[in-house]
């Protein structure tokens, strides 16, 4: 039998940031969900800082801009990444996170940040791109473009 202290680490070598990249996290979320609660915290632990790291990376290669002489474009080219951002990490959190407050506040956060990145486009007259339906599972390689496809859907656009 597998001590309850050696669990985590069990896991957390089975559970690789490439697999759940992949999609092939599946198998190793259903050895997690049968774990004890200590287990499945610390087995989420590493997905969770993985998928943050590429937020927080994405984010910082994003907000380096090469200045057009306009500040007000040069300020919404590297706030809205910075917002885009805030959303992907609040995305991982909602992935991996149990605390209601916390998640609770996580959807504040999307909802916030898309409608101050659609309005700082709209104030230096960019145009929104065309929307489409969110998709059912955000991650960090979904995003192409710095506004994720809910914050098009919730402009109507």
């Amino acid at each position: 039998m597998i001590s309850p202290v050696a669990l985590p680490t069990l896991l957390l070598r089975r559970v690789t940031v490439g697999a759940l990249a992949a999609g092939v996290g599946a198998i190793a979320f259903a050895a997690i969900a049968s774990a004890t609660p200590l287990a499945r915290s610390a087995a989420l632990e590493q997905p969770f800082l993985a998928e943050n790291n590429i937020a927080m990376n994405k984010m910082m290669t994003s907000m380096t801009i090469k200045p057009t002489g306009d500040v007000d474009r040069d300020f919404v080219g590297m706030m809205a990444p910075h917002h885009q951002g805030a959303i992907d990490m609040a995305v991982a959190y909602l992935r991996f996170g149990h605390n209601e407050k916390l998640r609770r506040l996580s959807q504040e956060i999307i909802v916030t940040q898309q409608q101050e990145i659609a309005a700082m486009r709209l104030a230096v007259g960019e145009s929104l791109p065309r929307s489409s339906p969110p998709p059912t599972q955000a991650s960090p390689t979904a995003h192409n473009s710095s506004m994720s496809p809910h914050a098009m859907s919730m402009l109507g656009n």
